[in-house]
């Protein structure tokens, strides 16, 4: 890998930042407010005793939901759409190496989904404070900080798929990811109830290859525990590393596969 000029990088991604910016990408943030607000009055009209658990559970699902579908579909374009439209040839003509474009790029959208993260926690937390109910202040914290962790390595996921296949197809595949990588623990103790041998290997060879975001989903800890996480100081570390160095790793084989592309 080439030395990375950061200058550079931070050039890429102040462009990208501000050009998904100027998309009105934030107004999901009222649809996120509006649909929060409403949940939180009709609420304890049909489950009347558990509402504010279920309205905590909504809400951090709705957070999730959003800021997924943010970083698959502006992600997936990143550099699809450069290459589709022949911008990449314009854009490789300046003086930046392809895997400054690749991180540019991704800490561009990896910048806007935090701005939209935080405003969407801010919202929530105003609703749980002006309807006055009690939640977990510092689990819920901790459980988005793992979603924004989960959100990097989706949009490193992306990247990767956009490099090398159509928008529609790196939408799907990345799509298809995040949900193997939610039910791939599950799946691969199904397979060894199987009688197949074939299914087995390949469920594990899957269960290698792909993220485990299970690791990164702590919303039932934050919701349930209220106020204390089941899992460990240590395994909260770990699973942050495991995250972070994933999405690293895919960043590279995006830059290596997209170093190697001839436009």
């Amino acid at each position: 890998m080439p030395m990375l000029n950061f200058a550079r990088i931070g050039v890429v991604a102040r462009n990208v930042f501000l050009e998904v910016i100027r998309d009105r990408i934030l107004y999901l943030a009222g649809v996120f407010a509006v649909v929060m607000v409403m949940a939180s009055v009709m609420l304890p009209e049909v489950a009347a005793g558990t509402d504010t658990k279920i309205l905590l559970d909504l809400g951090l699902a709705a957070i999730n939901l959003f800021t997924l579908v943010v970083a698959v579909f502006v992600g997936t374009g990143l550099v699809n759409k450069e290459i589709e439209k022949k911008t990449v040839l314009v854009l490789i003509a300046k003086p930046v190496s392809r895997f400054e474009i690749i991180l540019g790029k991704h800490l561009g959208l990896a910048a806007v989904i935090g701005v939209l993260l935080l405003v969407q926690t801010g919202i929530f937390i105003l609703i749980l404070t002006v309807r006055q109910l009690e939640f977990p202040a510092g689990s819920m914290l901790v459980a988005i900080a793992f979603m924004y962790l989960e959100m990097l390595l989706i949009i490193a996921v992306t990247i990767t798929f956009g490099v090398f296949t159509s928008s529609l197809l790196a939408t799907l595949l990345s799509f298809g990811t995040y949900i193997i990588g939610h039910l791939s623990t599950f799946l691969l103790e199904l397979s060894q109830l199987a009688d197949t041998g074939s299914l087995k290997r390949a469920v594990e060879i899957m269960y290698i290859f792909l993220p485990d975001l299970e690791r990164l989903n702590l919303k039932n800890d934050a919701i349930y525990g209220f106020g204390a996480f089941s899992v460990s100081p240590t395994t909260l570390t770990v699973n942050a590393l495991y995250g972070l160095l994933y999405t690293a790793l895919l960043l590279i084989i995006a830059g290596n596969i997209f170093n190697r592309r001839q436009f």
